[in-house]
Parts: structure tokens; sequence; C-alpha cells
């Protein structure tokens, strides 16, 4: 299918049939081949984007490009071959049916039209057949190589014209070989006749190749090779209705029946997805009024806590507990107590609400013997100390 493939298109394993579709706009991307394969068979499937139809072929026989060539005793295969779109014939597509004709045109479609009047034959170098039987209702897929080469001329000739010179050793003139094309084997002789040869209406690639002269048309084929049978035809991308299948046939009733049940289908997944809309747009709603509720009363709260504080400032303050008091005094007896045990004030963060003394004794004074821990027997401590 070469140049128009999308060869910088990187597919993993998690990736779906749907990210391939996403991306085949962006890349210009027009069909999808796809191959898998089961235990039983291969299938081949081609889907025609964005829309469809998908087209499902079993593939009964096939060889790879390698199995090809390697059959062959001379092959033809370089690089400057895939850089034009192969010429596409198709055979044996007649009136057989609408899915015949179908088939026909999904694979016409594949590849760029031609202009018989404007076309440079320098830019066919392959050529694809596309070869349909009635009877078994296979077809046949091939691929070839295009060459040609110029006729009329004694061997001898075309091997100058190639540069390619003989062994003239035996020959006693140069006109013995022009002539009779003596010593070259019997195995280059070129199976040319009137089912190849034709008169070039513009000059080909290659030493003799004129317009308006003789030429042999020659194919060698490079693979792959195909022979698949049509199994159904669906529209959309794989998940449509089915317009053709070989191995199942209906009647009308039965595709009325079959297309009354999608459509009830479609009108019940049409019906679930407006009334989750509406959930949605409901909750929504819900939300925002709850929000705004949530900052009305926020903002009454504000204003009748602002309207109590400006209105009576002797009144106590109701958030100060009644043992408030009580506490105090006991931290003023610990902090007493840690004096005179110590000899030193308490830290800041030991009794918080304890305010410290001033005193006026030098540092270093060592502390009198009262002062010591232990040294009023007769004083028991208070509050926490006890437990001490």
């Amino acid at each position: 299918m070469e140049p128009y493939t999308a060869t910088s298109l990187q597919v993993r394993r998690r990736n779906s049939l749907k990210d391939c579709v996403a991306v085949a706009g962006p890349l210009g991307v027009s069909h999808f081949l796809i191959f898998s394969k089961t235990e039983k068979n291969v299938t081949f499937r081609l889907i025609r984007l964005p829309g469809g139809p998908t087209l499902t072929f079993r593939v009964t026989k096939y060889s790879l490009v390698r199995d090809v060539v390697s059959s062959l005793r001379r092959h033809r295969m370089h690089e400057q071959q895939f850089s034009h779109p192969p010429l596409l014939v198709l055979n044996g597509f007649g009136p057989h049916g609408l899915h015949v004709k179908l088939t026909a045109s999904v694979f016409q479609n594949m590849f760029p039209s031609i202009n018989v009047h404007k076309v440079n034959l320098n830019c066919v170098k392959r050529c694809l057949l596309l070869s349909y039987d009635p009877n078994s209702q296979e077809l046949q897929f091939r691929h070839y190589s295009l060459k040609v080469v110029p006729v009329g001329a004694s061997r001898g000739m075309k091997k100058l014209l190639q540069e390619k010179f003989p062994n003239m050793s035996r020959l006693e003139d140069v006109s013995e070989l022009l002539a009779t094309g003596a010593g070259l084997s019997e195995s280059e002789a070129e199976p040319d006749g009137e089912h190849n040869v034709t008169e070039l209406p513009q000059a080909y690639a290659g030493r003799g190749n004129m317009k308006a002269e003789q030429s042999a048309v020659r194919l060698t084929e490079i693979g792959p090779r195909i022979t698949m049978q049509l199994i159904k035809i669906q529209e959309g991308v794989g998940d449509g209705n089915v317009l053709y299948h070989s191995l199942v046939h209906k009647s009308e009733e039965e595709l009325k029946a079959t297309l009354a049940t999608r459509e009830q289908k479609l009108l019940l997944k049409a019906e679930r997805r407006g009334k989750q809309e509406q959930d949605i747009k409901r909750k929504k709603e819900q939300r925002e009024a709850h929000r705004k509720r949530s900052l009305e009363g926020m903002q009454h709260v504000k204003s009748s806590a602002v309207d109590k504080g400006d209105g009576d400032s002797d009144a106590e303050d109701p958030g100060q507990p009644d043992g408030a008091a009580h506490v105090s005094e006991e931290e003023e007896d610990e902090a007493e107590y840690f004096r005179q045990a110590v000899g030193e004030e308490p830290d800041e963060d030991m009794f918080p609400k304890v305010k410290r003394r001033r005193t006026n004794k030098p540092p270093g004074q060592p502390v009198s013997s009262s002062q010591r821990p232990g040294s009023g027997r007769g004083q028991r401590p208070k509050g926490k100390f006890r437990a001490a």
C-alpha cells in the first residue's frame, strides 16, 4: 500500500479500535486493513473511514512476501517501486450482485484515481490484481512488479543496449552478433507475444523504450498472495446493520423485525441519556442552592455576633468557665511552692497564667537552706507536686 500508509503510527497492545479511529483523521488515514488469527482460520476486515462500511473476509489461502520471493528464480524488488502507488486492475467484477459491486467500489477507493490521458508511465512501477470468481465466490489478491523492454531487436542488440556485453571470442565479425545473436544461451529467450506487446504512447524508463515503438510489458510477482471469501458487509465501523451475509439468509419480515429491535434499543439508549442529563442538571442546581443557603447562613451568624458584641460591653464573657478563678488560685499556689522548693522563678510555659516576680538578688548568690527542696518539713506540697 506504499506510499500512502501511516508509517509513523505506533500501535500498542492496550490501544483499541476506537483509539485508532480517533487519530485516523489527523493522520489522513482513509482505510483500515485488520488481520486477526484464531485456531481455526484467519479473518481480514476492510473498514472505510470515518463512517464505514466494514467488509469481513475469510482468508482461505495466503503466502507471505518472503515465500513468494524465495520461489522465484529471479525477483525484481527495489525501493523505487514503492515511491508511487500501484496500478489497480479488477477482473471478474461483473453484475453478480450489489455486494460484489460494493466490494469493487471499496477497493477502488483505496487507491488514487488515474487520468488515462495525463498519467506518467514512469510512475507505474507495480500492479495490483484483484480477480473475482463467481462460481467459488473467492477473491484473488496478487501483487506484481512491472517491467517494460523493447521488442523487434535481436537478443544481441538488447544485450548491447543493456550494457551487458557477451563473449565474442568465437565470432569473426560483430555483424554476426547483431544479426543472429550467436553466443547467447537459449535460456535468455524472452516469451513475448501478442498478450504483452504494446505500442508505448510516451517514452518509458529503460534503454530502447521509445515513444511509438513496440515494447513488451513483463510482470514479476513480489507478493503477498491472498485468496479470500467475502463473509459479511456491515454499516459503520464494525458495529452496524448487516447489509449482506453469505452464511445467514433472512427474509424481509426477519429483517424488518431486526431493524425494529435495533431502533427500539436506540430509542431506549437516547431516553436513558436524556434522563441522565436531567439528573446531572438537577443535582447541579441543588448543589448551587445549598451553597447559596450556606453563604447566607454564615453571613447571618457574623452579623448577629457583631450586634451582640456592640450591645453590652460590661457583660460577663459567656465563654469563660465558672471554675476559672479557682484554677488560677491553684496555679498561684503551685508557682509559690516551686519558688520555695527550687529557689528560682518557674518558666513561662509551666504556669502561663501566673505573673513572674522580679527578684533583686544578683545572679550566682547561693540559695538559702529555707529555699532548698525538703528544708521545710512542716510544709506539704500543694496541687500537682503532692504526687511527686
